[in-house]
């Protein structure tokens, strides 16, 4: 299959796959205030979210039973359409009168993106040759970054003119139109290790702990955690720090919203052109370094009293520092795999910088009260540039180290 046929097969999907979730987790709880939702009810509405973190518990589920990249295809395919139709289920309730049958849906709907998105995962690991994996997975961060441009700025605007069905409606298409570049992988698998040896049908709940057993996997349990932790903090009060500022809701939304997420999918493509051009290891101490210098130019910024074109830079910098780690950390995780357990292992290490990240905000939430923008911002640089010294000793490459994931395969066998 051509470089190109997989690139649009993985934009499409990540694409699509996002502007649903963004949608439900950031449009709907502004549309349930516009409708006079109370606090607690929209508070609620953060269960959906669930599924995304615990998804985990069922890849390895996806991994026994997907033999080859058809059988992976096929639960995407699977995946995509019920969540369509669940979407569409969604347009017929009420907000105003149905709207604990509505969160019950969106859960569903969350658990079938989650799915649809570990064997995504797993098919984007199968496909890529390692040299493609930084372009693939600038395409899997933009679109990603892009699909929350469209379902937070977009679908927004749409909802006064179309109302809550057909919005719903469009979102079902939306879903279903991105399924076009894979139902023309017609590619068949030729029989691999998994399949000969009958790896798969061993693939269980057991294989989780058995991820972090692997020889020197704990260097890069602490990087994951670590990697976001200069950046998360400042990208979740900055909207805050911009109200105390003066700015409104619509200033927000399009300097965060747009031009933020904007940068944020251009530099994906950047941080891939870097990983082509040196190795994993500079490159993801070049983007926590470029991290630091974000947040500390941000920090520098609270001192005083900033112009509209000095927080337009601010912004640029914290969201294209963003994106260039985003690539990292998906590139360096698909190269830390075992063979028959992609969708596993790349879910579990993805899920490990959410939960760090989680942390990490609502930490930060706390040492912004005591110390005030200023001194969080200041403690978010100190935080990207140990990251960014600490690379050099914690990264390393299963596959160039010689720890292939047969010999893992061997062992545990």
């Amino acid at each position: 299959m051509r470089a190109k046929q997989k690139y649009s097969i993985l934009f499409s999907l990540y694409l699509a796959q996002s502007i649903p979730m963004s949608f439900f987790s950031t449009v709907l709880p502004v549309i349930m205030r516009m409708e006079n939702y109370s606090l607690a009810s929209i508070g609620l509405l953060q269960l959906i979210k669930i599924p995304w973190i615990l998804k985990f518990l069922w890849a390895p589920f996806v991994d026994r039973n997907a033999h080859n990249n058809m059988h992976y295809r096929q639960w995407i395919i699977s995946a995509e359409v019920f969540y369509a139709v669940v979407i569409i289920a969604i347009g017929f309730f009420s907000l105003e009168t149905q709207f604990s049958t509505i969160v019950v849906l969106m859960i569903m709907a969350f658990i079938l993106s989650a799915t649809q998105d570990i064997a995504s995962d797993a098919f984007a690991v199968r496909i890529l040759k390692k040299k493609q994996r930084s372009y693939g997975n600038s395409l899997q961060s933009s679109g990603n970054f892009l699909g929350t441009l469209i379902g937070s700025g977009v679908l927004l605007m749409l909802y006064s003119t179309m109302g809550w069905q057909y919005l719903m409606f469009l979102l079902s298409v939306i879903v279903l139109v991105a399924l076009i570049p894979i139902s023309r992988y017609k590619q068949k698998s030729k029989p691999d290790d998994t399949e000969r040896t009958g790896l798969k049908k061993r693939v269980s709940l057991r294989d989780i702990p058995g991820f972090f057993k692997q020889p020197k996997i704990g260097r890069r349990v602490i990087l994951l955690v670590l990697i976001y932790s200069g950046i998360v903090g400042i990208l979740a009060l900055l909207k805050p720090y911009m109200v105390d500022l003066g700015y409104s809701i619509r200033e927000i939304a399009v300097m965060t919203g747009v031009f933020g997420t904007a940068f944020g999918a251009a530099s994906s493509f950047f941080g891939a052109f870097i990983m082509r051009r040196t190795n994993n290891k500079t490159a993801l101490r070049i983007f926590t370094f470029y991290a630091f210098l974000g947040a500390l130019y941000l920090a520098f910024l609270t001192m005083i009293t900033p112009s509209q074109g000095e927080l337009y830079v601010g912004i640029a910098l914290i969201w294209s520092a963003y994106g260039m780690c985003a690539v990292g950390v998906y590139t360096i995780s698909m190269n830390t795999v075992r063979a028959g357990r992609e969708g596993t292992d790349y879910t579990l290490q993805i899920v490990l910088t959410h939960l760090s990240s989680l942390m990490i905000v609502v930490i930060s939430g706390r040492i912004g009260d005591w110390l005030g923008y200023t001194g969080l911002f200041f403690v978010e640089a100190s935080l990207a540039l140990t990251v960014s010294i600490l690379t050099k000793y914690l990264y390393y490459d299963p596959e160039l180290s010689g720890l292939t994931e047969l010999k893992y395969q061997k062992k545990s066998a």
